[in-house]
C-alpha cells in the first residue's frame, strides 16, 4: 500500500489523535512565540482559541463556546493587532456546520459574521477614524474599504460554514450508506437462513415419504410372508419379491434425493413422481394387501406445475401409507382424482377400524391426536401434506369419516398465470 493511502487510512481511524496533534501544532505555532516574548495575556488568550481545536469534533459545541468568549476578550484585551489565531474562527465555523446541531451550526454562523463585523471596526475601522470637535468622522474612501472589507470577511465565514454543511451532508449520506449496507447483510442472512429452513423441511417431507411407505409396505410385506410361509411357501416368495421391488424403488428414491443435495445435476433432472405413477403406487399398496380402487373424473383444463402433480402424489402416498399403518385387516380404500373448473381436487378414504371408534365423548379430554389412526394428523405426516398443499395455495382436510374410517380430501388450485 503507498504511504498517503496508509496515513490516510491511519487519520479515518484515529481522529481524535489527529484533532489534537493538530491543535498542539497551531498552538505551539500561534501561541508559545507570545510567551517566548513576555506577552502573557496574548498567549493565554491564544491557547484558548486554538486548544479547543482538538474537540472541535467529538464537542463541537463547548469547544465553539470557548473560543468566541476568547475572540470576544481579545477585542477588549488587544484593541491594537488581534491575535493570529483569530483566522481560527473560520476552522470552528466549519467544525460547527459539519458536526454540531442545526441549531448550534446556524447560531455558529450568526455569531461569526457578527464578529467579522466587529473585528473589522475593530482593527481597520478604529485606527482611521479621525475626531473633529469629539466627532468621529470617517473619509468616503475609508467607508467604501469598510464596506468592503466587511463583505469580505463575512464572505470567509459563509464559505467556511457552506464547506462544513457539504461535509456534514456527504458524512450523514455516507452513514446512511452504510446502515443500509448493514440492513442488507442482516435481510439476506436472514434469507440465508429461511431458505436454508425451507430446504431442511423440505428434505424432511421427502424422507418421510420415501421412508415411511416404503417401510410400511415392507413390513406389512414381511409379516403376511412370515404367516404364509408356514401353509404356501409360493406365497412367501412372491411376497419377499414385493419387499425387494419395493426396496428397489425406494432405494432409487433416495438416491436421486441425496443426489440434490450433493448437487449432483444428473440426479436433479430426473423425473420425480407424477400422478401418471398413481398406478403404480396403487399396485404397491394392492400387493401389500389393502384393495384399492382409483376413480378419475373430470377433464383437466390445463397442466398443473410439476410440483404440483408431486405434491398430489405425495398426499395419495402418505394417505395409504397411513391405511397401511392403521386400518386394519380387510381394508378397502379408494382414491378419487376429480379435475374440476378449479384445479384438482383428491380424496382417499378408506373404511378400516381408522378412528371414529375412538373419537372422545363430548366433555372427554382427547382429539384427534389421541385417536390411534390419526395419529399422523398431529405428527410429520399430514403435517407434511398440509405443508405440500399450502405452498399451492391449496386446502387439506383429514379427519375420521362417518361411519367408520378414515377420509383425507386435498384441492389444489390452477396456477393462475
Amino acid at each position: 500500500m503507498l504511504l498517503h493511502r496508509r496515513i490516510y487510512a491511519w487519520m479515518q481511524a484515529n481522529p481524535g489523535k489527529v484533532d489534537l496533534t493538530q491543535a498542539l501544532g497551531i498552538t505551539l505555532l500561534m501561541a508559545v512565540p507570545f510567551l517566548l516574548v513576555g506577552s502573557l495575556t496574548d498567549f493565554v488568550l491564544s491557547c484558548a482559541i486554538c486548544l479547543p481545536l482538538a474537540w472541535a469534533r467529538t464537542r463541537p459545541v463547548p469547544a465553539a463556546a470557548i473560543q468566541a468568549s476568547a475572540c470576544l476578550l481579545s477585542l477588549v484585551l488587544v484593541p491594537e493587532t488581534g491575535l493570529p489565531a483569530d483566522i481560527l474562527v473560520l476552522v470552528t465555523v466549519y467544525s460547527l456546520a459539519a458536526h454540531a446541531p442545526r441549531w448550534a451550526s446556524l447560531s455558529g454562523l450568526a455569531l461569526a459574521l457578527i464578529g467579522g463585523v466587529l473585528f473589522v471596526l475593530q482593527y481597520l475601522i478604529r485606527p482611521s477614524v479621525q475626531f473633529v470637535s469629539g466627532v468621529p468622522l470617517l473619509a468616503p474612501d475609508q467607508f467604501a474599504i469598510f464596506v468592503i472589507a466587511i463583505i469580505a470577511v463575512d464572505a470567509l465565514v459563509l464559505v467556511a460554514w457552506t464547506f462544513g454543511d457539504l461535509a456534514r451532508t456527504r458524512r450523514l449520506a455516507l452513514e446512511a450508506l452504510e446502515d443500509r449496507a448493514r440492513r442488507l447483510e442482516v435481510e439476506r442472512q436472514q434469507e440465508r437462513d429461511l431458505a436454508a429452513a425451507d430446504e431442511r423441511t423440505h428434505i424432511a417431507r421427502e424422507m418421510h415419504d420415501i421412508v415411511a411407505h416404503s417401510l410400511s409396505v415392507i413390513i406389512t410385506q414381511a409379516d403376511g410372508a412370515r404367516y404364509a410361509s408356514a401353509h404356501d411357501p409360493e406365497i412367501a416368495a412372491k411376497t419377499l419379491g414385493t419387499i425387494a421391488e419395493t426396496g428397489r424403488g425406494s432405494l432409487r428414491e433416495m438416491r436421486r434425493l441425496l443426489g440434490v443435495l450433493r448437487g449432483d445435476e444428473l440426479a436433479s433432472t430426473r423425473p420425480l413422481p407424477s400422478l401418471a405413477d398413481v398406478g403404480s403406487l396403487v399396485e404397491a399398496v394392492q400387493r401389500a394387501g389393502v384393495e384399492v380402487q382409483v376413480f378419475r373424473t373430470g377433464v383437466m383444463r390445463r397442466p398443473i406445475p410439476a410440483g404440483a402433480e408431486l405434491t398430489a402424489y405425495r398426499v395419495i402416498q402418505e394417505s395409504l401409507t397411513n391405511v397401511l399403518k392403521h386400518a386394519g385387516p380387510d381394508t378397502h380404500a379408494e382414491v378419487d382424482l376429480e379435475w374440476t373448473p378449479r384445479g384438482l381436487a383428491l380424496q382417499v378414504r378408506d373404511d378400516g377400524r381408522g378412528a371414529a371408534a375412538d373419537v372422545p365423548a363430548p366433555g372427554e379430554t382427547g382429539g384427534l391426536k389421541d385417536v390411534p389412526g390419526v395419529q399422523g394428523a398431529q405428527g410429520q405426516g399430514i403435517k407434511g401434506m398440509a405443508e405440500r398443499v399450502a405452498l399451492y395455495d391449496g386446502s387439506l382436510e383429514a379427519a375420521p369419516a362417518a361411519g367408520g374410517g378414515f377420509r383425507v380430501a386435498a384441492f389444489i388450485p390452477y396456477t393462475e398465470a
